[in-house]
């Protein structure tokens, strides 16, 4: 069965993720707030981030780097910027 939430990212009532997906309260937040459909579109830019930036996930700094623009891209309404990288039109 899915889960009906009020997605912080959409501003609407979305599919909630069906399980927690991220540890701590961080990933406690993003199971109550964030929908199926925006976590996907993060998915999508943290895969860019990591590729164009050559980050290493065993890395801890790099890590805490891709939290921090996840904090941003979900929670706080502003977009990836990835060096270098030039959207298509």
């Amino acid at each position: 069965m899915s889960r009906i939430i009020y997605c912080h990212f959409l501003k609407e009532e979305s599919q909630g993720l069906d399980y927690q997906l991220y540890p701590g309260e961080l990933g406690k937040r993003i199971y109550n707030e964030i929908s199926k459909l925006a976590w996907q579109e993060w998915l999508k830019k943290q895969t860019m981030l990591i590729n164009e930036n050559k980050f290493n996930m065993m890395n801890l700094e790099h890590r805490k780097k891709i939290e921090n623009e996840m904090v941003k891209f979900l929670f706080e309404g502003e977009d990836v910027v990835i060096d270098g990288y030039k959207p298509e039109n």
